[in-house]
């Protein structure tokens, strides 16, 4: 049974926050009258219910009861440059006065995906789609077609989108030990999925090549995050990547890398930092400039089917797909984040995370921040997490702090994921990510009496 001290301490931060927000929580309740939850996004949600934005400025949010924030969530990591970018806002502005989409081939497509070709080590050519859903489905038809196999293997607790093939082992079984079983994630999604889908955890190599040797003969390709994302914010370990890459090339499978979160660690994505170059990759994020944009691209000889005049071609069509304001606005994003721009997010990233465990050290919180450049998550322990099934095996024995910290952040002007993930952003200083850091330390005071008496586990000596 919890203490009053506990209960005072939950019920504080929750209460605070509808004070706050006082008119999302009238949005919300009309919200519900005309869309199931209220909104049209699950990611978007948290209890006891979302602050409804009305507009960003930079690197701040404004919510309806005209309560600011220090924006680190940038759209789940789509807005390097935050709100407003001024290259970006004028490369709208002026599309859209010759047409926001015209319906035919544009010059403005073409220049963008010479952009992301010059970048990315993997593009010899790329196709445009308009979600991050779309390029890892096409992404894993491409790999379908080229091989003529049709099996794909996911890693457990990847996250690739909304369609059906990667609808499954989305939240790892922490009672589950050896590998991963494969199941379904979503009711209908129909069970034959499953007969064209593997699932192998992250970080474990012998597991990879035992799987490869039972079904190499069917496997099509592998596609993987080059660090999990939704997954727990899981780290690749030194070499396991490279090892991936080879028992591809041993098996004779295809690589594909999901950047769609990872491109931001630099400027030719994850791949660039680490040298591994896959053989497809899917992007999607910022490359549209805050407009619905994603790609995927790889080896020529993969890619040429989706010439319409390929004798063996690749249907592949879309309303909006590469349409004329969206590929401005990314080609405008993309110029102004070079590798200056990208090495300054980076090290801001370094600075909030070195800041963040020293919070936790000096108030007794056994919690770690993790991640490499520009992006840091929570790991709600001491423990080595390997992989998306100890991620969440830790995230589960926190019960309720990470949502109580998430809330007493952003009723201290912090906007982050739920899941305790923040981003950095190009208009952001040190001032905001120092800021960050002072609100973290007086939002763990706040919640220290719950993990005292919940989560003793965390409690530091």
């Amino acid at each position: 049974m919890s203490s009053k001290l506990t209960q005072n301490a939950a019920n504080s931060v929750t209460q605070t926050f509808l004070q706050r927000t006082r008119g999302s929580g009238e949005w919300n309740a009309r919200a519900r009258e005309s869309m199931p939850g209220g909104d049209t996004r699950a990611a978007s949600y948290y209890t006891p219910h979302p602050a409804y934005m009305t507009h960003g400025e930079g690197c701040f949010l404004f919510d309806y009861d005209e309560n600011q924030y220090i924006d680190f969530l940038n759209n789940y990591t789509s807005l390097i440059h935050g709100h407003g970018h001024p290259a970006t806002v004028s490369a709208i502005q002026e599309q859209a006065a010759r047409g926001t989409v015209l319906g035919s081939a544009a010059e403005v497509t073409v220049l963008h995906a010479e952009l992301l070709c010059s970048r990315v080590p993997s593009f010899d050519s790329v196709r445009y789609c308009n979600s991050g859903t779309e390029a890892t489905l096409l992404a894993m038809r491409a790999a379908r077609a080229f091989t003529g196999k049709d099996i794909i293997v996911k890693m457990d607790g990847g996250y690739h989108g909304s369609h059906d093939y990667v609808q499954l082992n989305m939240q790892p079984d922490t009672t589950e030990e050896g590998p991963p079983t494969p199941r379904l994630s979503s009711r209908g999604v129909p069970e034959s999925t499953l007969e064209g889908m593997l699932v192998a955890q992250f970080n474990d190599l012998d597991a990879l090549r035992d799987l490869l040797t039972a079904h190499g003969d069917s496997i099509a390709g592998v596609i993987l995050e080059p660090a999990l994302g939704a997954g727990g914010g899981v780290e690749p370990e030194p070499g396991y990547l490279q090892g991936v890459r080879q028992l591809a090339d041993e098996f004779d499978v295809l690589l594909i890398f999901d950047e769609i979160m990872t491109f931001r660690q630099d400027v030719g994505g994850f791949q660039s930092t680490i040298g591994v170059t896959p053989d497809l990759t899917s992007i999607a994020k910022f490359i549209g400039g805050g407009l619905p944009l994603a790609a995927f691209g790889g080896r020529r000889e993969i890619m040429a089917p989706f010439d319409p005049t390929h004798p063996m071609t690749i249907p592949h069509n879309g309303t909006f797909n590469g349409n004329n304001i969206t590929m401005a606005a990314g080609l405008a994003t993309m110029k102004d984040f070079g590798a200056g721009q990208v090495a300054r997010v980076n090290e801001l990233g370094q600075r909030l995370r070195e800041g963040l465990n020293a919070a936790f050290q000096t108030t007794g919180v056994g919690i770690r921040a993790v991640g490499t450049g520009s992006i840091i998550r929570i790991h709600w322990g001491r423990g080595r997490i390997r992989n998306a099934r100890d991620a969440v095996a830790a995230q589960e024995k926190a019960l309720d702090l990470p949502k109580l910290l998430h809330l007493e952040m952003m009723n201290r002007g912090i906007f982050s994921a739920p899941r305790c993930q923040y981003a950095i952003s190009t208009p952001m200083s040190e001032e905001e990510i120092d800021t960050a850091i002072d609100v973290m330390c007086q939002s763990l005071e706040v919640v220290k009496p719950y993990v005292q008496e919940h989560t003793p586990h965390l409690a530091l000596g």
